[in-house]
C-alpha cells in the first residue's frame, strides 16, 4: 500500500479578542463536512503536558515570570505539541488547525517583550524541527476593541490580557511585520464583521489556495 498523502497545517494568529478559537473551530467544521480528517488544537496546550504549561503561563493569579522563562515554556509546550499531535497527524494525512503557533512567540515574546527574534527563531527551529504552517490566517482588530471583547468574558481572561495597551499594540505591530515579510503564507482578514462573514472570507481564500487538495464539490460554493 502507498503512504498516505501528507496532511496540511493551518494556523490562526492575532491579538486578544480577535476570535481565533471560533474561526479555527468553524474552519474545522467545514473541512469535516467536506469529508476530511481534521484536528483542531491550540497553543499553549494541545497535550497533557502542554495544558499544564498553559496554566503556568496564563493563570492571572500566579506570580510574574521572567520573559525568558515565558518564551522557553511556550517553546517547551510547542515541542510537545509538534511531537505528540501535529507531526503524527500530518504524517497520517490529516489536516491540522492550530489556534496559535510559532508566530505568537515572535509577536508576544519578541515584538512585545523585546526578546531577541534571532534567539527565538533558533529556539523555535529546535522545538519544531523547522515545521512551518502551509497557511497562516491573521485576524486583525483594533487593540481597544479586542480588549473590550475579552473584558466581556471575565472568566476567560488570562495574564496576558492584563498587560498594558502598549504591550498589545506592539503585538499587533509585530504581526503586521511578520505578515508583510511572508505574504504567500499569510492571509489577513478583518475581525470586525460578523462571525459568519469572517468565516466565509476565510473559506473563500482557503478553498482557492487548497483547491487541488479538497474533494470535488468542496469549493468556494460552500462559503455561500
Amino acid at each position: 500500500m502507498s503512504e498516505p498523502k501528507r496532511g496540511r497545517f493551518i494556523t490562526f494568529e492575532g491579538g486578544e479578542g480577535t476570535g481565533k478559537s471560533t474561526q479555527a473551530h468553524l474552519l474545522g467544521v467545514r473541512l469535516r463536512a467536506a469529508g476530511l480528517d481534521v484536528i483542531v488544537t491550540r497553543e499553549p496546550g494541545g497535550t497533557r503536558a502542554g495544558e499544564k504549561i498553559r496554566s503556568i503561563l496564563l493563570d492571572p493569579g500566579d506570580d510574574p515570570i521572567a520573559f525568558e522563562t515565558e518564551a522557553l515554556l511556550m517553546s517547551a509546550a510547542r515541542a510537545e505539541h509538534v511531537a505528540k499531535v501535529i507531526e503524527p497527524a500530518l504524517a497520517r494525512g490529516e489536516w491540522v488547525i492550530s489556534d496559535r503557533y510559532v508566530d505568537s512567540t515572535y509577536a508576544y515574546q519578541g515584538g512585545a517583550r523585546g526578546l531577541s527574534l534571532t534567539a527565538l527563531r533558533r529556539i523555535q527551529s529546535f522545538a519544531t524541527h523547522d515545521l512551518m504552517p502551509d497557511m497562516t490566517i491573521l485576524l486583525e482588530l483594533a487593540v481597544k476593541d479586542g480588549l473590550e471583547r475579552r473584558n466581556r468574558l471575565p472568566t476567560t481572561t488570562n495574564r496576558l490580557d492584563a498587560e498594558a495597551v502598549a504591550f498589545h499594540e506592539r503585538v499587533r505591530s509585530e504581526y503586521d511585520s511578520l505578515a508583510k515579510r511572508d505574504p504567500e503564507r499569510w492571509f489577513r482578514v478583518s475581525a470586525t464583521p460578523t462571525v459568519e462573514i469572517i468565516a466565509d472570507q476565510i473559506w473563500r481564500e482557503f478553498s482557492r489556495r487548497f483547491r487541488d487538495w479538497l474533494p470535488a464539490g468542496a469549493t468556494t460554493s460552500q462559503a455561500n
